[in-house]
């Protein structure tokens, strides 16, 4: 018996199997990107942590409330024989979940989340659009910009670098050389 939470083939079946909406998809492949650069650089397990990146939000098609995301999803992926580890760190990226962030796969899906849709969203207002007109400047200008994205919180990007203990300007040209490397099967 395979490890699922190893084999990303299963993984990527098993988002599809919930979430069709293709903004939800992007999302989840950017952030699986930007974690598995991490978990590259850091010498840690690419699968198993580019595997709870791509599911971190599996479940936000069919239950979008804070009373149910991503309390739903640990439920199936317990169902379906995914560890503790790896639902734990899924529900940590949750601010509301109760579960805190201890691990350094908890911190850094944390820390990619919020900004790796905030990167796309710049991305999309560069004038032709591609990942290679992104820097960390037009990022950093664009945070400032309230009305820009404004779903996306600005405070879990700060605090997210700041428990990797990282400047923040160093985590944003990670994510978007990440982003770079991968930007053909991104589509961006």
């Amino acid at each position: 018996m395979t490890d699922k939470s190893r084999d990303r083939n299963y993984c990527l079946s098993f988002l599809k199997d919930y979430t069709q909406n293709e903004s939800l998809l992007k999302h989840a492949y950017t952030v699986e990107t930007c974690v598995r650069a991490y978990a590259i650089k850091l010498n840690e397990d690419e699968e198993f942590w580019g595997n709870v990146a791509l599911l971190h939000d599996f479940d936000y098609e069919k239950y979008p409330t804070e009373n149910e995301h991503p309390f739903k999803g640990s439920e199936i992926l317990n169902r379906k024989g995914f560890s503790d580890e790896f639902r734990n760190a899924i529900l940590s990226h949750a601010n509301y979940s109760g579960v805190k962030r201890e691990t350094l796969l908890q911190k850094i899906l944390f820390a990619c989340d919020e900004l790796a849709g905030f990167i796309t969203a710049v991305t999309y207002v560069r004038p032709n659009k591609t990942i290679d007109e992104v820097e960390v400047k037009s990022v950093n200008k664009k945070l400032k910009d309230k009305a820009f994205a404004k779903n996306v919180s600005r405070e879990d990007i700060l605090s997210g670098a700041e428990a990797l203990g990282i400047h923040l300007d160093e985590h944003i040209q990670f994510c978007i050389n990440a982003i770079k490397a991968n930007k053909e099967v991104l589509g961006l």
